[in-house]
């Protein structure tokens, strides 16, 4: 009898201990989540600088060989400092995101924030052999924090571009007024993606693209598209993406109107 009290006591003992161990695991835990966010913070905001400093080296590359002509000088610095300006603009907007601000929405144009991407882009895709097609109201606006949405845009885009080389295709952007908002799609006739990991695409640090070529164009970190998603989701929107091989990729932005929620949305097709 005393045995079995004995061994009673122990196994209570244990599990004392046990749970003394799992209750400071999850402290620990809980001390380090913040880390682990402001990891991912830093991570995104150099993923987004990057983007935006290709194309500032390549307009003072530009100034810098070209000196003899002042008009072309001129021009090619006026983008470098509106690209740095973005990047100032980008990673004050992560921060204050970090620190649970939204930023400051407004009406803005889409066809304006588009032609401010393909500014800050400093590419010429048709030499990628893509055309790009746009079905974009000139009139249309969205309600939103104009950079960010910016560079929601601009990942998309650099994503559907790295997705169709090297042999070219077809990049279309489309945008129309939707059941309480408005609609944004971004389309792409590469390869499409794998049905098996198209749920994971959004996951930090997930990636599609080879290793290797993308380290010699500086991506392939897997932060674009779940910054992507911080971005929409911080809207109150919805980033939904749909693919099939040897079809392309349709990534579908919906961002409500101030005062609407976001409505389920069916998932995209292609024409």
């Amino acid at each position: 009898m005393a045995s079995l009290i004995e061994r009673r006591q122990a196994l209570h003992r244990s599990l004392q201990q046990v749970r003394q161990q799992n209750q400071s695991l999850t402290s620990q835990l809980e001390t380090l989540q913040p880390l682990a966010t402001v990891g991912s913070l830093m991570c995104m905001i150099a993923h987004e600088v990057n983007n935006l400093l290709t194309p500032m080296a390549n307009f003072a590359d530009l100034a810098l060989r070209h000196p003899e002509d002042q008009e072309l000088t001129q021009k090619a610095l006026v983008k470098a400092v509106k690209s740095s300006q973005q990047a100032c603009k980008i990673m004050e907007s992560l921060v204050n995101m970090a620190h649970g601000k939204q930023g400051e929405k407004t009406a803005v144009k889409i066809s304006q924030i588009i032609g401010e991407v393909f500014t800050c882009l400093a590419r010429d895709l048709s030499k990628d052999g893509i055309e790009v097609r746009l079905d974009v109201p000139g009139d249309l606006e969205i309600y939103c924090v104009p950079v960010q949405i910016q560079q929601v845009l601009m990942n998309l885009i650099l994503n559907a571009r790295q997705a169709m080389m090297p042999g070219g295709g077809i990049l279309t952007i489309v945008a129309c007024r939707s059941d309480g908002g408005v609609c944004i799609e971004v389309c792409d006739t590469g390869p499409g993606i794998p049905a098996q990991i198209l749920d994971r695409i959004f996951e930090p640090f997930f990636s599609t693209k080879d290793r290797a070529r993308a380290s010699q164009e500086g991506g392939g970190l897997g932060l674009g598209l779940a910054f992507c998603k911080l971005i929409v989701d911080s809207h109150k929107g919805r980033l939904t993406v749909n693919s099939r091989p040897k079809t392309g990729t349709v990534f579908q932005i919906f961002l409500p109107n101030p005062a609407d929620p976001a409505p389920e949305l069916p998932r995209p097709e292609r024409a």
